[in-house]
């Protein structure tokens, strides 16, 4: 089929990289603008627009979708299917009724409409998680259902490996969408709008570690967070720790008080300790607790800014 790919980030490189090699390989991209990042704020590319460069795939970086000169480029495709995967802008009218809009959406809708489902997913403590195939329209990932696949999260995995996960399944259920779409077999399902919850964007105060919170909860904001954002604490000298591997412990300390047992660091917490296991100090690589210990003197405490 003829189609036209929107996506951004890591996520949707995985789902473009697999639309390529099939039957329906994009006959052009859009991706968002360059932009800066890092310490140093240099301007970088989004990760769809340097794997574009293998796939030989034309690639347009408008600041919005919807201007008048992008549409006009897609209209010069004529698509069948536009592909939206992690884009990361809105989509107007009247680029929504002008073509059939499939979104790669990594949850179980309606349970995670929003800007970080996978996040929610873990920190919420669900056992599984999946990815929707789903018409665009106007609402917040409201559109009816055309296929949906789910995945187990694995207790041990963070939320790079989940999204990891997640983008391969994505893949394999786009293509057989825009198979059954070529057939003129796809059917649409509304969803159940009374079972919806909503997976807002990653704020600041999620990522402060809150010791009289249960040691479950905050291995699970832990693993959410991790690696891309990180969850963090504070030392004695309002230095920002990040936190990006923890476990459960049985230990009774109070809320934020530090142990080290046996090279082990724990910290109290509501009903036990949490271990820290792997630690990016402030300014420092990401470090294993053992590798801290050895140059770092044991904080007392440990809490939030």
């Amino acid at each position: 089929m003829r189609t036209v790919f929107l996506g951004t980030s890591q996520f949707a490189v995985t789902v473009l990289e697999s639309l390529a090699g099939s039957s329906h390989k994009p006959d052009l991209v859009v991706t968002m603008p360059d932009r800066p990042k890092g310490r140093g704020r240099k301007v970088a590319p989004p990760p769809v627009a340097t794997a574009v460069e293998k796939l030989e795939i034309p690639l347009l970086q408008p600041k919005t979708v919807n201007l008048e000169e992008c549409r006009s480029e897609i209209g010069r495709v004529d698509p069948e299917v536009v592909c939206v995967c992690a884009y990361g802008g809105l989509i107007k009218e009247p680029l929504l009724s002008d073509y059939l809009m499939l979104n790669v959406h990594p949850s179980l809708l309606p349970r995670w409409r929003g800007a970080a489902p996978i996040e929610r997913a873990i920190m919420a403590g669900d056992e599984k998680t999946g990815v929707t195939i789903m018409k665009v329209v106007a609402g917040l990932d409201s559109g009816p259902i055309a296929l949906q696949g789910e995945m187990d999260i694995d207790p041990e995995a963070d939320c790079g490996e989940i999204s990891a996960g997640l983008a391969r399944l994505g893949s394999r259920l786009l293509i057989e969408a825009l198979d059954h779409a070529k057939q003129n077999s796809l059917e649409l399902t509304e969803q159940q709008d009374d079972l919806t919850t909503y997976a807002d964007k990653i704020g600041a105060d999620d990522r402060k570690i809150d010791f009289n919170r249960s040691p479950d909860e905050l291995v699970h904001q832990i693993r959410a967070l991790s690696p891309h954002i990180g969850a963090y604490v504070v030392d004695g000298h309002g230095e920002r720790i990040k936190v990006m591997r923890a476990e459960a412990a049985e230990e009774n300390l109070g809320p934020g008080e530090v142990k080290v047992v046996n090279g082990r660091m724990l910290v109290g917490c509501n009903g036990g300790a949490l271990e820290l296991i792997e630690i990016q100090p402030s300014g420092k690589k990401l470090m294993s607790v053992k590798d801290y210990l050895r140059g770092n003197p044991v904080p007392a405490k440990l809490g939030a800014d």
